[in-house]
């Protein structure tokens, strides 16, 4: 094994695997120390889609290969290594389309249940952005209730999924340049469920052995999760839930308390924990866990992604990120771990056989082995909520003292930085405005934008590929927009703070954020609300002075410690928006330099925007502030001017609307 403090940057982490090791629990560290990665399957090298294969097709390791050898490296059907590669690539973007639209399923279906007003556990909570998404989807408003213009809302975005023409409505959204280049690409999404399913019939053996064809129908996909399924499940979910606005909280595993029943949250569908939420505070509920010898109450947490939902909407703690998920249970605290859907590690019961902690799962579309099961009722989930929250006080007195070692680590963040909120907190919230933020780039105090967002990885350093690429680019004055895990790897070490301005960010960065009052880096949500960040850029380009296309801004996108085929879709639908996307790590194309050569040149001839791959957090951040330069100087922003720090009275005389 590996020395402990190599495995993570985060103290409560390698504190939880020295336990794990003591304690005789394998956890995700020690897998992925013990199980060496297929380099041939890593590089996109191997098909196995038909059983004439698997065909495994590494190139020459130590010299380069000959013409000769690269027209002779084939699979059994014939197949190239650049349709193998391709078509390996293409199937990561269809499984991480299908993931994040499938959640976006169950959303739109809450939605309808909570207009129809049937006996659901939701309603409608932000009643100004149905109107706005309503006009989006162009629905008459006027002289209707909420309630009739939530439910037309709510069938339209049903059909979103499977209509039999047309294409997606929030395409619509963006600048209109960036239409036209769809347009020009032919890579429009016509139906959600269309695009994964042509995507899984291009890439069957003997179908598209195009590699950039096959591109294409990869951009049409990631598109259709970008500006249709993750952005129909955050706006919806704002709609029905409330949409984030600046809330404080609290990260790491020192969240979990001594005194308390506590439950963990985990997983990417925020229905349940929200109902959880509201049954955590029951008073029944929390009179009964006081009489179960729990005097601290009911203490609710959260991993991964649903964490983001409940702390962004309720200041809930973040126990930590997805690699944490086995850690939580290690502590000896937890009475109750939930999980619904993604990056659910199977070895979870395993794990909690060891203490006495229950794991939960509670969507119809995932069991687990080992797990209770508590079917969840997607429309009004509050009585599934309840029976778990009594399960777990029930298991509180089964807590063994001896076994119990919360680290004494958590960090203060502040969350909840929505594409609205960012408006608002610049412009004010009557007119609100991304104007200042405009001018700050403009004016240079300001470099450029950010978003770092994806995984944590177990194959390097966990968090330490976040950490470096996030302090280097703050101190070169690049705001940074985060999401998913990467955003708590970065709360963990304080850059979610206002005060981190002072202490992390460049001088011009600095200024802005503490005269807004925001940190230097925000929190935007959960891995779906990367559409946020599509949005926010949107509005820089739609309020002027940064070009007239996406592809103009001097923004940069990156996945440092990538994991899962979802990272793929979300790298890919940024990519075909126009945005420069660098992934760390690993890539999965490496077997043909030519596939890889066009997705990391050639494809910005079409979109604009393009992938990178560095490892290396120093030099990745480098590449991104480098490409961020070259866009301020086609924009003419190189060249020295009079920086204007907008101050109270410059705001209230902005003309924004």
């Amino acid at each position: 094994m590996a020395e402990m403090e190599e495995r993570s940057v985060d103290g409560a982490t390698n504190e939880m695997i020295e336990k794990a090791t003591q304690d005789g629990v394998l956890t995700v560290f020690d897998r992925a120390e013990n199980m060496r990665p297929c380099p041939i399957g890593a590089e996109g090298s191997c098909c196995k889609l038909c059983s004439m294969g698997p065909c495994r097709l590494p190139a020459p390791r130590r010299r380069e290969e000959t013409p000769e050898e690269k027209d002779n490296r084939r699979g059994v059907c014939g197949a190239t290594i650049e349709t193998i590669a391709a078509r390996n690539f293409v199937r990561m973007v269809a499984a991480g389309t299908s993931a994040h639209s499938d959640h976006a399923r169950t959303v739109v279906e809450a939605f309808i249940q909570a207009a129809k007003g049937e006996g659901s556990d939701f309603g409608i909570l932000d009643e100004q952005k149905l109107l706005q998404v309503a006009l989006d989807f162009g629905i008459e408003i006027a002289g209707r209730t909420s309630r009739e213009i939530a439910l037309e809302l709510g069938e339209e975005a049903l059909k979103e999924f499977g209509k039999p023409d047309g294409t997606l409505k929030f395409l619509e959204r963006a600048p209109l340049r960036r239409q036209q280049v769809w347009e020009e690409q032919n890579s429009k999404p016509r139906a959600i469920d269309r695009e994964v399913v042509e995507c899984l019939h291009r890439t069957v053996m003997g179908v598209d052995l195009d590699y950039k064809h096959l591109f294409q129908q990869a951009s049409r996909t990631a598109l259709a999760d970008g500006w249709g399924g993750s952005m129909l499940a955050t706006e919806l979910q704002d709609i029905m839930l409330g949409t984030p606005v600046p809330t404080t909280g609290k990260v790491n595993l020192g969240v979990l308390r001594h005194d308390a029943v506590n439950i963990v949250v985990h997983g990417h569908e925020p229905l349940l924990p929200e109902m959880l939420v509201v049954a955590s505070q029951d008073k029944e509920l929390r009179a009964a866990a006081a009489a179960n010898g729990a005097t601290g109450g009911i203490n609710l947490s959260g991993i991964c992604c649903s964490a983001n939902e409940v702390l962004m909407r309720h200041g809930v703690p973040l126990a930590g990120n997805m690699l944490q998920q086995e850690l939580a249970v290690v502590s000896g605290a937890v009475e109750a771990m939930v999980v619904d859907v993604q990056c659910i590690m199977q070895s979870l019961p395993k794990v909690a056989d060891c203490y006495h902690t229950e794991v939960m799962t509670v969507s119809h579309k995932a069991k687990l082995p080992g797990a209770i099961h508590i079917e969840m009722d997607d429309a009004a989930p509050l009585a599934a909520a309840k029976e778990i929250v009594r399960r777990a006080i029930d298991n509180y007195p089964n807590r063994a003292q001896s076994k119990v070692n919360i680290p004494d680590h958590s960090v203060d963040l502040v969350a909840g930085f929505s594409h609205e909120t960012i408006g608002y907190l610049l412009g004010g919230l009557f007119r609100a405005s991304y104007k200042p933020l405009n001018e700050n780039i403009i004016n240079g105090r300001i470099r450029g934008v950010a978003g770092v967002v994806g995984c944590t990885n177990a194959r390097v350093k966990h968090e330490d590929i976040h950490t470096q690429l996030v302090r280097e680019l703050v101190k070169n004055d690049v705001l940074v927009i985060q999401t998913g895990c990467a955003a708590m790897a970065c709360a963990k070490i304080g850059l979610m703070t206002p005060e981190a301005a002072h202490l992390h960010a460049g001088p011009g960065l600095a200024e802005v954020c503490e005269t807004v009052g925001i940190p230097p880096v925000l929190h935007m949500g959960s891995c779906v609300d990367n559409s946020r960040i599509l949005m926010a850029a949107t509005a820089m380009v739609k309020e002027g002075g940064l070009g007239d296309d996406l592809s103009d801004l001097p923004v940069a996108g990156a996945a440092p410690e990538w994991m899962a085929e979802k990272a793929i879709a979300i790298g890919q639908y940024f990519v075909a928006s126009g945005v420069y996307t660098v992934f760390g790590v690993t890539w999965p194309t490496v077997g043909s330099p030519e596939v890889t050569d066009w997705l990391m040149d050639e494809i910005s001839e079409s979109y604009g925007g393009k992938w990178a791959f560095e490892p290396d957090p120093i030099k990745m951040a480098k590449l991104m502030i480098d490409h961020i330069d070259e866009k301020r100087k086609a924009l003419g922003l190189d060249e020295a001017r009079e920086r204007v720090l907008f101050d109270m009275e410059m705001r209230r005389d902005l003309d924004a609307v």
